[in-house]
């Protein structure tokens, strides 16, 4: 009998703020759903590492903490199936993000969208571009990247905004394999066409950030009121509506069965009432959240549990984190003295040349890449409409090295006077070797 092969799913909610229904539809329900699938192992952590990037209030970060593993739970996780667990209970994650940390060139970290936005903030209000950007928010990839590389995850759903981080962890998977062998599965993200992005109060994304959320496991009375609050048009009874960027409707919809969804829609045709259609969605969302309600106010008023629920989770996640950083440790030349010199690996590195690495993205274009000798990311292709076009950029740059980078830069990201050096010293390498 051969034993089944899973798939490794991780994901992670940062503990920053009370759980509310776009929480729900984007993050909690999906992965419960995908835990219960016979050929995932899930992983489903508390980023509470994370949460200190964005949040100075420790009271805060622990009343969210609680919420969210209290939410998760009464969403229907079976925390003795999967590996449920918050960050900072796992000390190698930590340990490995400074390993990651020396394999991440500093460009990669540079073009990663939050910093980038931070910077461009700055710039806009002239002040100094990295002001108030702390290390933590610069280095926030990397504490991704360990999480995900920690548990081999195959695959990490996330939202289109977070992609980057994804091919980020691949690239620090490749580099710390190329140098050290391979250790690392290279991650892929998932996508879910399926999963709405819930809009909030005012018709924009709902966000804390916008205080426009409706909270997921308050009150009856308190739902009821916040759904009354969503912002319509100003058409009366009677009048037909649109059901085109309705938040009203958005939100029923993520709900809601097709079938459901038909019938207001042709009520919004057939000229409801705001109210009345506010009406059906408080009952809507209440009949899936209210049988959940009671069991999440249980968990948030026996906190000890969900410590015990938590802490079990962590040993859980710990039996392979440990021996893995110990793998890992070992790798590097962190180990044992007695344990045998490291001659013929250090030799075997030496040797190493810089390569490009051409691939395709599931927008159906091709990429390359060019990696130094160290595996370090030292040149980022867009995107071409065919691998023979992908090819003949390499193959030039590959034979006429610096005599056709300006005209070839148009078709890659832009770098920083540090990146440009690299590159120049790379090219020169693999212009003026056998080895191409």
């Amino acid at each position: 009998m051969t034993t089944p092969i899973h798939t490794r799913v991780l994901t992670g909610i940062t503990t920053t703020g009370t759980p509310h229904l776009g929480n729900y539809v984007g993050a909690i329900r999906p992965t419960v759903q995908a835990s219960r699938l016979s050929q995932n192992q899930g992983f489903y952590f508390l980023a509470d590492y994370h949460a200190l990037i964005k949040c100075d209030e420790p009271a805060r970060i622990q009343r969210s903490t609680l919420e969210i593993a209290a939410s998760w739970i009464a969403a229907g996780l079976d925390t003795d199936k999967v590996t449920f667990y918050r960050q900072s209970d796992i000390p190698e994650i930590p340990e490995l993000t400074w390993l990651l940390t020396c394999v991440t060139g500093k460009g990669l970290l540079n073009r990663a969208h939050a910093y980038k936005a931070a910077v461009d903030k700055n710039n806009a209000a002239n002040h100094d571009p990295d002001s108030d950007v702390t290390a933590g928010l610069f280095m926030y990839p990397v504490l991704m990247g360990a999480d995900i590389l920690m548990f081999k995850a195959h695959k990490v759903p996330v939202g289109r905004d977070q992609i980057q981080h994804i091919e980020m962890a691949r690239d620090m998977a490749s580099s710390f394999n190329h140098l050290y062998g391979e250790h690392f599965v290279l991650p892929e993200a998932v996508i879910e066409a399926s999963v709405a992005l819930l809009p909030g109060l005012d018709g924009r994304k709902m966000s804390k950030s916008y205080d426009n959320t409706i909270a997921l496991f308050a009150p009856a009375a308190q739902l009821r009121k916040q759904i009354a609050g969503i912002v319509t048009d100003s058409k009366a009874p009677g009048e037909p509506k649109a059901t085109e960027g309705s938040a009203l409707f958005q939100i029923y919809q993520a709900f809601a069965t097709t079938q459901e969804s038909a019938t207001l829609a042709q009520a919004y045709a057939d000229g409801i009432g705001w109210g009345d259609a506010k009406q059906i969605l408080f009952e809507r969302i209440d009949r899936e959240i209210a049988p959940m309600r009671e069991h999440y106010q249980a968990l948030i008023n026996e906190p000890a549990e969900l410590d015990q629920i938590l802490l079990a989770g962590a040993e859980k996640a710990r039996q392979l984190a440990t021996p893995f950083m110990r793998e890992l440790r070992h790798a590097v030349g962190l180990r044992a003295l007695s344990s045998g010199s490291t001659r013929a690996s250090n030799n075997a590195n030496k040797s190493a040349i810089a390569s490009f690495k051409q691939y395709r993205e599931k927008d159906g274009l091709f990429y390359f890449k060019l990696l130094d000798a160290h595996g370090q990311l030292v040149l980022q292709s867009l995107g071409f409409a065919s691998p023979k076009d992908a090819g003949l950029a390499i193959g030039r740059l590959q034979t006429e090295g610096l005599a056709c980078l300006t005209e070839l830069r148009a078709l890659c990201l832009p770098l920083n006077e540090a990146e440009e050096f690299l590159l120049s010293k790379t090219l020169s390498e693999l212009t003026n070797s056998k080895k191409i």
